[in-house]
């Protein structure tokens, strides 16, 4: 193998993983796309039908601390640590704990959804988000 055949090879192998980080990005795009839109639905629903909304608390990443936030909507997860608030954002409510989230509240950023949530977790427990959302409005203001 001469040293241009190599170079071809390298070239060849650099374009291929360009290529497929690109699809992956492209796939992913699509997917959080797909999730915002059941995200914003779940949100219109639950006005819609009156579901009631409530002040969202934080939880520190340590699992001890809660921390007041500025948003109001609905947990979608037993564990209150996944939200949607009345604008159709999804929040994961996990924040770093500290004497200043602790005295003027916590600031979690929204983030992007995913389809599955779970997925990937150490327990396997994976569930659609789609089944989530639907089984939070189904609940109504008796979930807990």
């Amino acid at each position: 193998m001469g040293e241009d055949d190599g170079l071809r090879w390298r070239e060849r192998q650099r374009h291929a993983v360009r290529a497929h980080a690109a699809a992956e990005a492209r796939q992913r795009a699509a997917e959080q796309a797909e999730a915002a839109e059941l995200v914003a639905g779940f949100a219109a629903e639950a006005l819609r039908r009156g579901l009631r909304s409530e002040p969202l608390r934080a939880v520190g990443y340590d699992g001890r601390g809660h921390y007041r936030t500025r948003l109001t909507g609905w947990y979608v997860d037993r564990a209150r640590t996944r939200a949607v608030d009345t604008e159709g954002r999804f929040y994961l409510l996990s924040v770093p704990p500290g004497l200043r989230a602790r005295l003027f509240g916590a600031q979690p950023e929204p983030t992007p959804p995913p389809l599955v949530v779970g997925r990937g977790g150490r327990d396997g427990e994976s569930v659609p988000l789609a089944t989530l959302l639907s089984l939070r409005l189904e609940a109504g203001d008796d979930w807990r």
